[in-house]
């Protein structure tokens, strides 16, 4: 026999013994036991591979690791979501690692193991055979940085370090509806300014304005993993109670010219005719006349907020309650980075 035939029936009866050990049922898949080697690490290499090739082309932002507002909301959502199993340095829960096989990694310790791009795609993608789910909002491919902001700040935190991120410290005697206790202050503040700009101001928006957002993130109309968990099993009363604290507050709001004499100023007082953008200012002010209750409010937003927002809805994956088919004339034309930023810096000038 030729040393072609033998090879090649050699390779044949490796497969045919795989297959033999496959169909028989005999490899454990059971979550109580470890994953028998060698396809525990044939699995691991593989999981590796994967992340290293997928994350090929995948561009990082800016400065990423300097962005603490970034870090802030990455923080906020690793308490909620991911705490749980993977634990944080001086809190590991053990249960984990005796329920789930394989079980989740102590993430201070491994973060550094894999680059940023390749953090992203586990944040954003999930891992198949483990616990790890996807990103809450498959819409928001946006939102995973944060968490990789925060993993890569997360082995030089303390436990103070840490809890100053994910908590607000509640005067005693201050009032408040026990859903924003539970819910919201520890993003958007006691005081609804959105705390240290990572997260939009809420004091002074119209109520209905947060009534119909908070309806359509319940809903999946509109687009957050990191609303998701927050809202998904909140009541019509909860919302009222939240919406109407937050409108009670001082925050948004018309309080000067700001800069009036900028390009900000000029697209949102005049739009860009020439390619059929409208003005902003037709429904958000500033203007002498109130206007409709489910337009809201931007004089005095964080300028990144508005950014944000404005390259969502371009991008088509903001969604929200049905006045938002009202952006659809910005987002067809589009506003360029330049522009989006004039504007947006425009509106928060506005508020000073």
């Amino acid at each position: 026999m030729s040393r072609r035939k033998k090879i090649l029936l050699g390779g044949l009866g490796l497969l045919l013994l795989v297959a033999a050990v496959i169909t028989s049922g005999v490899i454990p898949i059971y979550a109580s036991v470890d994953h028998p080697e060698p396809f525990a690490s044939i699995l691991d290499f593989a999981k590796k591979r994967s992340f290293a090739t997928y994350s090929l082309g995948v561009e990082e932002p800016d400065r990423l690791e300097e962005d603490d507002a970034l870090v802030m909301r990455g923080a906020g959502h690793y308490e909620q979501g991911c705490r749980f199993c993977h634990g944080v340095p001086w809190d590991r829960p053990p249960w984990a690692r005796d329920a789930l096989s394989p079980p989740p990694p102590e993430l201070d310790r491994v973060a550094f193991e894999y680059d940023a791009a390749e953090l992203y795609m586990i944040v954003n993608h999930g891992v198949v055979f483990t616990a790890m789910p996807a990103w809450p909002d498959r819409a928001r491919n946006d939102e995973p940085w944060a968490v990789v902001a925060f993993l890569r700040a997360l082995p030089e935190l303390d436990q103070e370090g840490y809890r100053a991120l994910i908590e607000v410290p509640v005067p005693a005697g201050a009032e408040m509806p026990e859903v924003v206790r539970a819910r919201c202050i520890h993003c958007h503040g006691i005081d609804g300014l959105g705390r240290a700009g990572a997260f939009p101001i809420l004091g002074g928006q119209k109520e209905d304005v947060l009534f119909a957002a908070l309806r359509a993130y319940a809903d999946n109309e509109r687009h957050s993993g990191f609303m998701e968990l927050p809202t998904a099993d909140l009541s019509e009363a909860q919302m009222r109670d939240a919406a109407a604290y937050y409108a009670a507050l001082p925050g948004l709001g018309h309080r000067g010219r700001g800069d009036a004499d900028g390009d900000g100023a000029r697209i949102a007082r005049e739009g860009l005719p020439d390619r059929l953008i409208p003005p902003c200012a037709s429904c958000h002010g500033p203007a002498e006349h109130e206007h409709a209750p489910n337009y809201p409010v931007l004089a005095g937003q964080h300028a990144r907020y508005l950014r944000e927002q404005l390259r969502v809805f371009e991008e088509g994956t903001r969604g929200g309650s049905p006045a938002a088919a009202l952006m659809d004339p910005v987002s067809h034309h589009e506003l360029r980075p330049a522009e989006r930023r004039a504007v947006a810096a425009y509106y928060e000038s506005l508020g000073r």
